[in-house]
Order: C-alpha cells, then structure tokens, then sequence
C-alpha cells in the first residue's frame, strides 16, 4: 500500500488522500459490540474524504469474518468485546492478514492497556471521548505504518516504555511481566497469549534475570514502578 497524505486539522479535517494518490480509498471494518458508539464511529469516519467504512460487527467472529472476507487496510475495534479476547484476536488477525492496521478505541485510559494492545499488533489506541478529535488521525497514521496514541495516553505509556526499556524487557515480556504482577499463573498467561505454558516459564526466566529479581513481589514492584497496573 502506498503512502496516505495527511490533512487532518481539529473536529473538521481536511480530505484524507488514500492509497494510489488519491484513486482507492482506505478501507476501514468496525468492531464495537454497543449497536450505538458503533454507528457513531462509522459515520465519523464516513465524513473523511479518503476513508471507506466497508463493513461492521457487533462480535469478534464476525468482525473476524468481515476482516477475512473484506482484507481492509484497518481495524476499528472495541478493547472489550462480548464473545472473547480482543488482545488475542488482533494479535490472530495480524498473522492471518499480515497487510492490516489496528487501531483500538476504549474508555480505559490505562497505558498498561495500551502497551498490551502495541504488543498484540495495534497501531494506535484511541480513547472514545476524544474519537471525534483522534479517531481520524489514527486511521490516517495506522494507514501510513505509523502508530497514534490519544494524548492523554500517550504521555504516561511513553514511560511506561522507557523503564521497560530501561530493564532490557520485550514487549512480550513486559505483557507476562504485567500478568503475573495481576496474579495470572503460566498455565492462565498461556491461554491468554496464545503460547504454551513453556514459553511463558522461558519468559519469566528472561524477566527475572534481566531484572535481577528472585520474587513476585520483587516482580510486583517493578511492575508498579513502571504503571504497568495503574487503573
């Protein structure tokens, strides 16, 4: 896909150029199980010049479906969704149509949450009270290969990165770090991320030396040091 031109500039942005200079629009599927922040979302992006909203789901198999069938350039989807995990689906989707861009919305403002959906494979988390502002954007950016992330997030997971970074963690690490400081056994974190219970004890073996910790309260601190938990 090629690069999208970006014009976006307060609650009444400029016409978005899609794919081809201008000659295919970027193509958007809607996931979000409230029948009514649903239809709010799709006319938001219906009013962007550049942006076709093809198809939306209520559910997670059927915005799976419409994802399989519709091969669009992004994703809107819910955090929360009725019938499983939304983490688990995009990181599925993503393997499965290797082309797709996520852009989560939600109401939790958590950047623990916001980190996790960065390592499932999204691209931008958008809180809803500001998707009329940043929802635009982050389709454009998620288009484009680049990440957008509501500011008030944004801020707070920048630190959340950096002392990541800082203890030399994966962002896989970091999301079995957050799960066990949440009282997740391996055998729960396995089925959550999709990998097998070795993996998951590979992993707290990483993050135990690489963080110098002998403990789960060692690896609770840390956790809280870096508002992997914050509510």
């Amino acid at each position: 896909m090629s690069a999208t031109t970006l014009h976006l500039v307060g609650s009444d942005p400029e016409p978005v150029t899609g794919k081809a200079g201008g000659e295919l629009p970027v193509t958007v599927v809607v996931g979000d199980d409230h029948p009514a922040m649903r239809s709010s979302l799709r006319s938001l992006l219906a009013d962007v010049s550049g942006f076709a909203v093809v198809a939306e789901a209520g559910d997670l198999a059927l915005t799976r479906r419409h994802v399989e069938g519709h091969r669009p350039d992004v994703l809107v989807l819910d955090l929360r969704m009725p019938d499983g995990s939304s983490m688990e689906t995009i990181s599925d989707l993503r393997k499965q149509v290797p082309c797709l861009h996520v852009v989560v919305v939600s109401v939790d403002d958590t950047p623990g949450f916001a980190q996790q959906a960065m390592t499932a494979g999204a691209s931008g988390y958008v809180l809803k009270d500001r998707a009329d502002e940043d929802l635009p954007r982050a389709v454009a950016a998620a288009a484009c290969g680049e990440e957008f992330v509501s500011e008030p997030v944004a801020k707070r997971l920048a630190q959340v990165r950096q002392s990541l970074t800082e203890g030399r963690l994966s962002s896989r690490e970091a999301e079995v770090l957050r799960l066990i400081a949440l009282g997740h056994t391996s055998s729960e974190i396995a089925k959550q991320l999709s990998l097998s219970p070795r993996t998951i004890e590979t992993h707290r073996a990483h993050i135990h030396r690489k963080l110098g910790v002998k403990t789960r309260a060692e690896l609770v601190g840390y956790a809280l040091r870096c508002r992997l938990l914050e509510t």
